[in-house]
């Protein structure tokens, strides 16, 4: 199909709520200013109070009329992922997107291992487990909201998840690690997509630019080939195109509906994936 690309001026009413995670820097920071700037009310995420404070206030300072809120915690914690969704059920009326950004890329010491505050591989708990767990404990309010959307911000790098070393203990890359997370959120995108059709929340991925000029970038060593505006443009039209209303369990290559890794199509492997992080998020998330 034909896909309009153009989201300028697509203004919103300031009841539009939309919840974007790692918004302090980098992209989610570009997100959050593009749509402060639509009119719509921004929630804001970050695991660090002044610096959410900083880009609040360049939000605010866009005299949109829309309003900024901030809600702090860290998602490498699923007890603090667990409590972000508590709080924000709490104070918030309606939540009308969420857009998982938040990302631990691939380190500037890519061969150390890390891990969680919950003792899982880092990559994997901040880019597949936190997102899915967030969602979990926010989708009474998406669907209270309806229509909703979650956009899930994942990457062309795709590598296989392997499923007798989910915690990736063997032969540890942290690049690698990074592509088998962000491979399982594509997975999830298409699991919750199809769990939630009918519901008036739609889920869709995608991978917003190549190597942005971001810290994670060159942290891990590379050299940006893009601005941040490259991935914003992509990014905020899964939240607000009208055209893209019902279109749920997809990934796109920028503006492009395309096919993800194999992987993600095969059934057995996502539910397999799917029992794995129920599992591992049942004890932070309740209900699952």
């Amino acid at each position: 199909m034909t896909e309009n690309t153009s989201t300028t001026g697509t203004g919103l009413p300031r009841h539009h709520t939309t919840l974007v995670t790692g918004a302090t820097q980098g992209l989610g920071r570009g997100i959050a200013l593009d749509l402060a700037a639509r009119g719509g009310t921004v929630l804001l995420h970050g695991r660090d109070a002044a610096r959410l404070d900083a880009v609040a206030a360049e939000a605010r300072a866009l005299g949109s009329g829309g309003e900024v809120r901030t809600y702090v915690a860290d998602l490498a914690d699923l007890d603090q992922v667990t409590d972000l969704a508590r709080r924000i059920r709490e104070h918030e009326p309606r939540l009308d997107a969420l857009v998982h950004n938040a990302v631990a890329g691939g380190g500037s010491r890519p061969l150390v291992r890390e891990v969680s505050a919950q003792g899982h591989e880092l990559r994997l708990a901040v880019n597949h487990l936190a997102p899915y767990a967030l969602t979990r404990g926010l989708l009474p309010l998406l669907t209270a909201s309806a229509p909703a959307r979650i956009v899930n911000v994942a990457s062309i790098g795709q590598e296989t998840v392997d499923f007798d070393d989910l915690m990736f203990e063997r032969e540890y890359e942290g690049l690698a690690a990074y592509c088998r997370s962000k491979l399982a959120l594509i997975m999830a995108t298409f699991a919750l997509g199809a769990e939630l059709d009918g519901s008036g929340v739609t889920v869709n991925a995608l991978h917003p630019a190549h190597l942005m000029d971001t810290e994670g970038v060159r942290a891990y060593g590379l050299t940006p080939l893009v601005g941040i505006e490259e991935g914003v443009r992509p990014t905020v039209r899964l939240v607000v195109d009208p055209g893209l209303a019902g279109v749920t369990g997809r990934y796109f290559d920028r503006f492009t509906d395309t096919r993800a890794h194999e992987q993600a199509y095969d059934p057995e492997a996502r539910r397999r994936l799917m029992t794995l992080t129920d599992r591992l998020v049942g004890a932070a998330v309740p209900g699952v």
